[in-house]
């Protein structure tokens, strides 16, 4: 059939497999990041998947002509990650399906902003763009409580020029959809709406020149999640290109990698009087007590070595591979870092059914024997976290 349609080559199964029924083909082309083809899947290889709930998620949000599709489309996540979890997905599988519907939205919002500024008269995109999403959902990683963390990268242009000025409106309209949809602003402000979060190839080399020989820890604040991220909309390839730029810029520079593995040092210990967890009304924060460490200590032990991966999983399987630190170490931190994504993701399902805010706060009086006592192995091999990853750095 004519036009080939395609599917990107990193898209989950259960994307091909909704392409294939909206457009009735039974084949369709896989793309690398280039446009290039390099393979193909039929509707035969996909016979065996059983996720209706995503594929109809992914549909949705490709197909909606507005807000108010895109936010019904959106509001069914919470089912989705339950039918997930249903058939027996982890917590970090379904985050990283969680993660790439958070792209698919992003760069849905940023081809609505660009035809309302197209309606408004701005014409079109003045030079090649993307928009990168960062921190959790960058690394794959996100679950069911998050807000905003997106970038602008555009090929040329000055502070305050005529590029600037187009590419703040789009930031703007594509930040206004997602709170819109049901992703809220940023608190910190980490989003492409503001300028010191939006600028040129040019403005962004210059950025993380000045990130790496920053020397206080207050001077990073929310820098560390730009290693995260990862273009999904518009030029895939610079974007992938200045990520790589940031990696090299980075990776032999000790005492800024020092600084970035401290963000996520825990400033408490899990663990009170006669070893019991420290909880509030029966809850740990498992992203204060556990998460926040693991993934800050593998991004930064991934740029030191040139890891060129984002999701903390295989920043810790990159590190294991060089050979570098003591095996059993690093395996603990990936199961619990596997551990601590199930529960939350658990805990979140339960609140949202009840009417309750989800967080990352677990309700640790309703585990079970077993499970408290793996949560409790998993808390004490990220306390040793520090050393590990001082350890290797220099390694």
């Amino acid at each position: 059939s004519r036009p080939l349609q395609s599917v990107a080559a990193p898209a989950f199964v259960y994307r091909a497999v909704g392409r294939m029924t909206r457009l009735g083909v039974r084949h369709l082309g896989v793309m690398d990041d280039a446009g290039r083809i390099i393979g193909a899947i039929s509707a035969r290889d996909l016979l065996k998947s059983r996720m209706s709930e995503p594929v109809a998620l992914g549909d949705a949000i490709d197909m909606a002509t507005d807000v108010v599709q895109l936010g019904k489309a959106w509001g069914t996540i919470p089912a989705v990650a339950r039918a997930l979890l249903a058939n027996e997905l982890d917590g970090r599988q379904i985050a990283a399906v969680v993660a790439r519907e958070v792209a698919a939205l992003t760069r849905r919002a940023a081809l609505m902003a660009q035809e309302r500024l197209a309606k408004e008269g701005a014409g079109e995109a003045p030079c090649a763009y993307t928009i990168m999403i960062l921190g959790s959902a960058g690394r794959g990683e996100s679950l069911l409580a998050f807000d905003q963390d997106n970038a602008l990268v555009f090929a040329h242009g000055e502070a305050g020029g005529p590029e600037d000025i187009y590419f703040a409106r789009l930031g703007e309209h594509m930040c206004e959809i997602l709170h819109a949809v049901g992703v809220p602003l940023c608190p910190g402000g980490v989003m492409a709406k503001n300028a010191s979060w939006r600028g040129s190839l040019e403005a962004w080399r210059a950025r993380t020149q000045t990130w790496v020989h920053r020397s206080r820890p207050e001077d990073l604040l929310a820098v560390d999640i730009a290693y995260d991220w990862r273009p999904c909309a518009g030029d895939l390839m610079m974007g992938e290109s200045l990520w790589r730029d940031m990696q090299g810029a980075a990776r032999n520079e000790i005492p800024f990698l020092k600084l970035l593995a401290q963000q996520g040092e825990q400033q408490a210990s899990p663990f009170g009087f006669f070893g019991r967890l420290q909880t509030e009304n029966s809850r740990i924060d498992l992203k204060l007590y556990g998460l926040k460490a693991i993934v800050t200590g593998a991004r930064a032990l991934a740029l030191r070595h040139g890891i060129e991966a984002r999701a903390t999983s295989n920043r810790l399987q990159g590190v294991r591979a060089l050979g570098l630190g003591h095996a059993p170490d690093l395996e603990a931190l990936d199961r619990a870092h596997k551990l601590f994504l199930t529960l939350i993701l658990r805990q979140q399902l339960q609140d949202i059914a009840a009417g309750r805010r989800p967080s990352n706060k677990v309700d640790v009086s309703a585990l079970d024997a077993a499970v408290l006592e793996d949560l409790r192995e998993g808390l004490k091999a990220v306390g040793a976290i520090p050393d590990i990853v001082r350890d290797i750095l220099m390694g």
